[in-house]
């Protein structure tokens, strides 16, 4: 693909993106996408066969942008802990209060979307949510072993209770644009993991 093929299709995605995430999918036409490119028709069919294509490489951007501003600093991190709390804090503080995505969190809105709409896609962004769970999980053992928290610690139930306070931070971060919301959360979430401590 050509240097100018390639901005085209990354501008396709850039625009894509964030329609889906204010409109949703099902809400945005393909005529949106057109005038938010100024593309044709056989331009923009140049690059993606389908809406649900161009939706599936507007996913996989946003994972990318998500996993650049979360995972910054987190992988030096030798506290897993620590380690955790830095991921949560970029995801409160510079993903979700950075607005990265005009409509709000990408991954939330599309899954409550899609469920029950489109079983594919939405079981993709909820199995982007179990991998990050995992993740999460896989340091609250890696603390268990090292003796920084408690032996009879549930590390699925500690990932999961974290994912959803994240996922609800968000929600009301949304509606609210209240930052406060995001600090309490990181507080809370803290408090939380400093009382599983040994």
């Amino acid at each position: 693909m050509s240097t100018k093929g390639l901005r085209t299709r990354q501008e396709i995605v850039r625009a894509s993106l964030q329609l889906f995430s204010v409109k949703g999918y099902y809400n945005t036409s393909i005529s949106d996408i057109l005038q938010a490119t100024g593309l044709t028709k056989g331009g923009l069919y140049g690059h993606f066969a389908s809406k649900e294509e161009i939706w599936d490489a507007a996913y996989e951007r946003s994972v990318q942008i998500w996993q650049g501003i979360v995972f910054e600093g987190v992988r030096e991190i030798e506290n897993p802990v620590e380690r955790i709390m830095r991921a949560l804090e970029n995801d409160l503080r510079n993903y979700i209060g950075g607005e990265v995505f005009r409509g709000g969190c990408f991954f939330f809105n599309m899954l409550v979307e899609l469920s029950g709409q489109s079983e594919p896609m939405a079981r993709r962004i909820l199995d982007g949510y179990r991998s990050f769970s995992d993740l999460l999980a896989s340091w609250i053992e890696e603390a268990r072993g090292l003796g920084i928290l408690r032996a009879e610690v549930d590390s699925r139930e500690v990932a999961d209770f974290i994912l959803t306070a994240i996922n609800g931070a968000a929600v009301l971060y949304a509606a609210s644009r209240e930052n406060t919301i995001l600090e309490r959360t990181i507080n809370q979430l803290r408090l939380h993991l400093d009382c599983l401590k040994c």
